[in-house]
């Protein structure tokens, strides 16, 4: 297995630290706390560095918040400071262990996301079923609590297998240390924050191991996930139902994970696979009830706000495209008009 060192020297050049910074600021370049960094740019940056370089770095306090996307999410926001350093680390472990991952993770990964996920779970179940003409089934699982579960010993032990630099291990053990969902004293750290970039990687890093065990130990083909998220897609059930154990006790005894108990559902295709939004079905793809409804309730609140003054016409015309685009990849054509229809309709009443 091949090994990384001297990643450190690299991670805190000025020049690296100004590239991230770029990298960071897309989009966000109208917000308070973006613009007070940046009237101090180049001051910012040479203290970032050199705090890097002197092994003085801390990571400073998160603030957080809850938001509803569908269900109830803590996020946690980091500093500027420190969300450009995320963005440094981020660039610079990324390429070293995309190559690990397996084709099928499809979470915050280039040229991956939902929709790839989506199209092609329907490809293995029509390819397993025969186009249909045979009973095909899939399992589909939800890990509990995931960000919040993961063991920080457990995730720095992984990381430290590929970067051998230790002074890039120390800052991975502050960055990682710097949250924790952990309530009692003695209990191990755990948890990653929902929010920073580097959590994204660490929950590939982490699940990855999963991912592998899945795919070698088991040989399991036809297997994907998508963050915390999986689905296996065989033509036994009883085979299906027969993995569960196993993968319940890999998880809890090897990653300190647990099913969500919940959310271990096994359909026949038939039935319609639930996953992402989308319903997978024998001759279409539908969109989630749920999505649907929470898609009209969202763009009729923003219909209201430009209403009262409180929103734009054009921030109603970026929903109802965004809403558009996900109806794009379902068969949902008298769905889309139905959406505009109704939009016009709120706007005119």
């Amino acid at each position: 297995m091949k090994v990384h060192k001297h990643i450190f020297d690299r991670l805190i050049t000025p020049e690296h630290l100004f590239r991230s910074w770029e990298e960071f600021r897309k989009g966000k370049g109208s917000r308070k706390d973006v613009q007070e960094f940046e009237w101090k740019l180049e001051q910012n940056i040479l203290s970032l560095s050199r705090d890097l370089r002197d092994r003085t770095y801390r990571h400073g306090p998160y603030s957080a918040f809850t938001i509803c996307d569908p269900k109830q999410r803590r996020i946690h926001k980091a500093t500027v400071h420190d969300r450009v350093l995320h963005h440094a680390i981020f660039s610079l472990l990324n390429p070293i262990f995309e190559p690990t991952f397996i084709a099928h993770s499809f979470s915050c990964r280039a040229g991956k996301g939902t929709h790839k996920a989506v199209t092609a779970l329907e490809k293995w179940l029509r390819q397993v079923s025969r186009n249909c003409r045979y009973p095909c089934f899939a399992l589909k699982c939800d890990i509990h609590q995931f960000f919040a579960s993961v063991d920080h010993k457990i995730l720095l032990s992984i990381l430290n297998r590929k970067v051998k630099d230790a002074d890039i291990m120390r800052l991975l053990t502050e960055v990682v240390g710097s949250f924790s969902s952990t309530e009692l004293e003695n209990e191990r750290p755990r948890g990653i924050p929902i929010g920073n970039l580097t959590s994204q990687l660490f929950a590939n890093v982490y699940l990855n191991e999963f991912d592998q065990f899945m795919k070698h130990s088991l040989r399991i083909r036809h297997y994907i996930r998508y963050t915390d998220d999986f689905v296996i897609v065989d033509t036994d059930r009883d085979r299906l139902e027969a993995l569960i154990p196993i993968i319940g006790k890999y998880l809890s005894e090897e990653l300190r994970l647990n099913l969500h108990p919940r959310k271990i559902i096994l359909r026949k295709f038939g039935q319609g696979i639930d996953f992402l939004g989308y319903v997978i079905l024998p001759h279409h793809r539908a969109l989630r009830t749920r999505t649907k409804r929470r898609m009209f309730r969202k763009l009729k609140s923003r219909v209201d706000s430009f209403k009262t003054g409180a929103g734009s016409e054009s921030s109603v015309e970026c929903s109802l495209q965004s809403y558009l685009g996900v109806l794009s990849h379902a068969n949902a054509l008298c769905l889309s008009d139905q959406l505009q229809n109704q939009c016009w309709f709120w706007l005119r009443d």
